[in-house]
């Protein structure tokens, strides 16, 4: 390792070897200045020894010493002048730059050269066995041979600089521009996977910038213009990566950008957001998400108008055009009939996802599906105003297809539409982010579209129709297409159909019972045979029965409901179970294939190590070699010059020898040398010794001679200069008093000029003081003006305010008066109808009473009336079997009288069971408190509604309970 004193000696150093042709020598020798911890203070000498330095390794094509060299002039440069380590790393880039072009461009000289001779001869030997040996035309060759490695180089180059400024704050715009700049050098060469390679480079970054908080220099990405710079590299990237159609890449950027601009709660630009939705519209369109192609252009039409003023009417109609005609274009088949709990989640989890990109805020407690569908697309549509700006024929395009029923003309009329918006279309002028908007690219999903309806809409008319019918009611498609179609609508259960190629027959209606249009058509044919009923056969007049049946109904839904509910909740655990087993099954064969794969991973890296090691050592082997043996070579070049100036046979001529024996005899000869040197030396030192001693004893006494005569010479000097001076103070002074008597005479005038001057001076300064005043109180009038009209606006804005918010209040109680006074209206209302109600009920116990007494009255006629405890009234049977107590009381004396014959049936008959038995099920007494409550139930409906009387028993109930 060489040394040197000053960094100024190794620039030198490294200029001679290049001159010589030795520029492995000449970068060594700087790379060990730049790696030394000496030199490790900034100077302007390191700058232009790193330049010669870069243009070393781009010279020689080394990568790795050019990043050692960078990283440690960055080390010097950090803390002392960065802006020197971002001059040093632009030329680096450069260079590099301008010889892969210089590379390419003598490429492609060399191809446009190779011409040949004669037109009409063939192809000669040798180029056909070289073609067939190397498989390779002359430009590949050319490519390889020249400009791959160059390119190698650059894009080494690129990787080098993004690494060194990874973690540095002060150059954020240079770590920016190289980013730019390797993105443009992806697309210019097609480089996908180093574009690949660049955005996982430039992702891992952001990670460990993130990760680890704690460095020093670190990039604050928080901050507004490093945020601006990362989401200027991030969309860059999303442009370069749809232009490469990279559609992967071009989605993970998407995420990327996401991520920053959830970083920060400012909102980004609207011309970054207007890119940001534009290049995700193409992501989704090619990904054929074409939801989520539709919500991504609502929001790039919302953006363009609210924020593009230049946005002119035929660009915004084109515009809304599109996205209403990407929102009809989605197909509306629901994808989540049919699927398992998995599948849906998974679907949830990813809607999820997509609405946080796309922008649309969602509840994730909700089911997704309901937030991003075709559905509520078209309703935010309609209130955000799009459908005002979509031109004619897109219009009535939109009401034929969802709201027209025109089942056997439907396609007929769409397709001139469909034929009239494929020619509309072209570049937005006043958007130059937003590519061409085509219109003609919806055509096959609206035809499709088409005819989805056309069988939606001919399921619900017709049962059977053959094939030739429907292949000719939609034209502009063929059968199989048709055919393909169909398959998706019934798997998804949007129609229910058969085809039948034998007969040549298509049949519909074959409905599930669970169907949703079966379930429609069945709720509304039962609604109408309700209303048809009841029209015919009112209800009946007995309310009794009614409530009997009520509550019997009630019982009834109840127990279905909880067997339904037990059914569901089995269902539930069987589907849970299943899907448990099958998240199992998937994992444990998950762990297994990620435990293989992770084995097969470690070998493989372990045997990347061991080849890499080897290849290492090997490297540095055959490099330790090569240094030897040029080390060895510059020794014996050195060892045969010496010897022919001395005119001997040069050292080792014709002799065969090995590397180690040279390296010795070179080294032999050069200390023999080294010590004939310095006894050469010795004696010249010795002869120049004894020189120097006799020239100083010689000189002695002719210095001090000379010095004496010298100290004369200067004292004569010195006087006549001294009196020389005298004289021409003298005249100096004479000369001063002529002057000032000559110019005595005109003090008087310009006193007087002194004095105009201060008083027009004073005068001028009085004026221009006065006009200051003045326009001081001009401006405080006219402040004072403006403060009192502002006072008055605000008194008025006051005012006005005060008089609305006290309307509004006003309002407010006139409406909370309005309500109370209707909910007293109705309170009065419902306690006379209470009071009516209660009035029917005692006219009604009274008339009871009555035919009870008079009942008594016939069938105890000529027989003694029995004997009545005073606790029969509590005792008495339940009052829905008033005629109980009659042959009760005929029957006890039947052991002890004569009953004639008439009077023993009129008993009998009496005494059998009535034919309905209560809402219990019970015949006998019940406690008086069920009667009670059961009568004082608001489920009972009132008797004065029903028009019917209630049983008399119930009235002799509550009259007895009374008394």
């Amino acid at each position: 390792m060489a040394t040197f004193a000053k960094p100024e000696n190794a620039l030198k150093r490294a200029e001679e070897l290049i001159n010589v042709g030795q520029k492995q020598a000449a970068l060594q020798a700087l790379h060990d200045l730049i790696t030394s911890k000496r030199y490790r203070q900034w100077q302007k000498t390191l700058e232009r020894i790193m330049f010669k330095y870069v243009e070393l390794c781009v010279d020689m094509q080394k990568g790795r010493y050019a990043k050692d060299g960078l990283i440690q002039y960055r080390i010097v440069c950090q803390q002392v002048n960065v802006s020197s380590l971002e001059e040093v790393i632009k030329y680096f880039m450069q260079l590099s730059t301008e010889r892969a072009e210089n590379a390419r461009n003598q490429a492609q000289a060399i191809e446009e050269a190779l011409d040949v001779e004669d037109l009409e001869a063939d192809k000669r030997p040798e180029d056909l066995m070289l073609s067939y040996v190397s498989g390779e035309k002359g430009k590949e060759r050319s490519d390889r041979e020249l400009v791959t490695p160059w390119f190698k180089f650059l894009w080494e180059t690129y990787r080098t600089v993004l690494e060194i400024l990874r973690n540095n704050s002060k150059l954020e715009a240079l770590y920016a521009m190289t980013a730019h700049r390797a993105f443009q050098f992806c697309k210019q060469y097609k480089r996908t996977t180093e574009f690949r390679r660049l955005c996982e480079i430039i992702r891992n970054h952001l990670a460990n910038l993130n990760k680890y908080r704690d460095q020093r220099d670190r990039p604050d990405i928080t901050a507004p213009e490093s945020l601006q710079l990362y989401l200027d590299t991030r969309v860059e990237q999303l442009k370069i990566a749809t232009n490469l159609e990279l559609w992967q890449e071009a989605f993970r950027s998407v995420e990327d950008i996401h991520g920053l601009m959830s970083l920060v709660k400012k909102h980004p630009k609207a011309s970054l957001m207007v890119i940001y939705y534009a290049k995700l519209t193409e992501i989704f369109w090619v990904s054929e998400s074409h939801l989520y192609h539709a919500y991504a252009l609502f929001k790039l039409f919302i953006l363009q108008k609210s924020y593009n003023k230049n946005l002119t009417q035929k660009d915004l109609q084109l515009l809304a055009s599109s996205v209403l005609l990407a929102a009809i274009s989605v197909n509306p088949c629901h994808r989540h009939h049919g699927a398992s709990h998995v599948e849906l989640e998974n679907e949830k989890e990813r809607s999820m996802r997509m609405s946080s990109l796309i922008g649309f805020n969602v509840d994730p407690k909700r089911e997704t599906r309901e937030t991003l569908s075709r559905s509520a697309l078209l309703s935010e549509l309609s209130s955000k105003g799009v459908m005002a700006c979509v031109s004619q024929e897109v219009k009535e395009l939109y009401n034929l297809l969802e709201h027209e029923f025109l089942p056997l003309d439907l396609a007929a009329k769409v397709q001139p539409f469909l034929t009239k918006i494929s020619k509309i279309g072209g570049k937005l002028a006043s958007v130059s982010s937003v590519p061409e908007v085509q219109l003609s690219n919806y055509i096959p999903s609206l035809e499709k579209l088409t005819a989805l309806r056309v069988l939606q809409q001919v399921s619900g008319v017709y049962h059977t129709m053959k094939i030739e019918t429907l292949s000719k009611m939609i034209p502009f498609l063929d059968f199989s297409v048709v055919e393909k179609v169909t398959v998706d609508a019934v798997k998804y259960g949007f129609v229910s159909m058969d085809i039948d190629h034998r007969k040549g027959a298509v049949t519909f209606s074959n409905e599930d019972i669970e169907s949703d249009g079966l379930c429609d058509h069945l709720m509304i044919l039962a609604d109408s045979l309700n209303k048809a009923r009841d029209m015919v056969y009112p209800q009946a007049k007995k309310q009794s029965q009614l409530g009997d049946n009520l509550y019997r109904l009630a019982d009834i839904v109840e127990k279905e409901h909880r067997r339904l509910l037990a059914r569901k909740s089995i269902i539930e655990k069987r589907k849970e179970e299943h899907e448990r087993q099958l998240l199992e099954r998937e994992r444990e064969e998950e762990s297994k294939r990620l435990k293989q794969q992770k084995t097969t991973e470690e070998a493989e890296q372990r045997r990347l190590a061991a080849e890499y090691t080897r290849r290492e050592e090997q490297r540095i082997r055959r490099e330790i070699e090569e240094r030897e043996l040029q080390e060895a070579q510059a020794l014996l070049l050195q060892a045969e010059k010496g010897p022919k100036k001395k005119g001997k046979r040069p050292v080792l001529e014709g002799e065969k020898v090995t590397k180690q024996a040279l390296i010795e005899m070179a080294l032999s000869e050069q200390l023999k040398e080294r010590q004939e040197l310095e006894k050469k030396l010795q004696r010249l030192a010795k002869t120049m010794d004894y020189m120097e001693r006799a020239k100083r004893e010689e000189e002695a006494p002719l210095i001090e001679q000379a010095f004496l005569q010298h100290l004369a010479e200067e004292q004569i000097i010195h006087e006549r200069e001294q009196l020389r001076e005298i004289e021409l103070s003298k005249q100096h002074h004479t000369g001063d008093l002529q002057e000032k008597n000559r110019l005595a005479r005109m003090l008087d005038n310009k006193v007087t000029l002194q004095k105009k001057i201060e008083s027009r001076r004073d005068s001028e300064y009085k004026r221009l003081n006065k006009e200051r005043e003045d326009w001081l109180n001009q401006q405080l009038l006219m402040r004072k003006r403006d403060r009192e009209i502002k006072r008055k606006l605000l008194f008025y804005i006051k005012s006005e305010e005060e008089r609305l918010a006290k309307l509004r209040e006003e309002e407010e109680a006139r409406k909370r008066e309005e309500a109370e006074r209707r909910v007293r209206e109705e309170a009065e209302r419902k306690a006379k109808l209470d009071e009516i109600a209660e009035k029917q009920r005692q006219r009604e116990k009274e008339l009871d009473e009555k035919e009870r007494l008079r009942k008594e009255n016939l069938l105890g006629r000529g027989s003694e009336p029995p004997l009545r405890r005073p606790s029969d009234s509590t005792l008495a049977p339940r009052p829905a079997e008033p005629s109980l107590a009659a042959p009760a009381a005929a029957a006890a004396p039947a052991t002890d009288r004569y009953v004639p014959k008439y009077r023993r049936e009129g008993a009998a008959a009496a005494a059998a069971p009535p034919p309905l038995s209560d809402r219990w099920g019970k015949s006998g007494t019940l406690p008086p408190q069920s009667s009670d409550r059961w009568r004082g139930d608001d489920r009972k409906p009132p008797s004065s509604f029903g028009g019917s009387r209630m049983p008399s028993s119930s009235s002799s109930w509550s009259s007895s309970k009374r008394g």
